[in-house]
């Protein structure tokens, strides 16, 4: 079988991702980021997913860099969380949620991992529909990184054994990935979405918005409790 390395934080893309790479027979290899987010709830959650597949190694990172660097509102509590925004204010420019660079980063903790493993595959679930205006989640921006580990790793340069960015989600509606998620029975009760990062989802952050609405575009009840729709 073949090894993959994903980028689990314990929402439902990455979940998804998660399922998506045990459905195509990869053996799981799951790294989390615990980077200083306000919403550092979902680093549990990611342990519970992680068990849930029965993954090898959970490697769970410790990065207080971004807070200490702050320019976040995911990473500063003097910053305030957007709420009640509509879908064209979501979609519109960067948001202050946007943390400097992190897929970046991820990526390249992502890829030594992935090497040290003898992976062929790292998944993450980054969008360019429904998102909310990262450029880190863009195509352009993984079609770049993609270049960088053909040229700065040795399992590509001496070995020649591709290691491939996988991005199943890329050009999918958050609709679409819910659907994905039930047909690949992803356990999306243990996902979490909210920015605010407590047991009971706010329903009002853009995090959130963007998963009621996906949930309720495809037609099935978001199975995590909300303090408010």
């Amino acid at each position: 079988m073949k090894n993959a390395v994903i980028i689990l934080s314990g929402g439902m893309d990455s979940t998804v991702c998660m399922a998506y790479a045990g459905s195509r027979e990869y053996n799981l290899y799951p790294i989390t980021f615990n980077y200083g987010q306000r919403h550092a709830y979902e680093v549990g959650q990611a342990k519970k997913i992680a068990s849930y597949f029965q993954s090898n190694r959970h490697l769970v990172v410790d990065l207080a860099f971004f807070r200490e660097i702050g320019g976040s509102a995911l990473t500063s509590e003097a910053i305030e969380l957007p709420l009640n925004r509509t879908e064209k204010e979501i979609g519109s420019g960067i948001p202050i949620t946007y943390v400097p660079f992190r897929n970046g980063v991820f990526l390249s903790l992502a890829v030594a991992y992935a090497e040290a493993v003898k992976a062929q595959a790292i998944f993450i679930g980054v969008n360019a529909l429904d998102y909310s205006g990262y450029p880190d989640c863009r195509p352009e921006f993984i079609e770049a990184y993609q270049t960088v580990i053909d040229a700065g790793t040795k399992q590509a340069s001496e070995d020649k054994q591709k290691l491939q960015i996988i991005t199943p989600l890329l050009y999918k509606t958050k609709a679409e990935i819910v659907k994905m998620g039930m047909d690949l029975a992803a356990p999306l009760q243990l996902t979490t979405s909210c920015y605010r990062g407590e047991e009971l989802a706010c329903g009002r952050c853009d995090s959130c918005l963007l998963r009621l609405k996906g949930f309720s575009e495809a037609g099935f009840i978001d199975p995590i409790s909300y303090e408010s729709y």
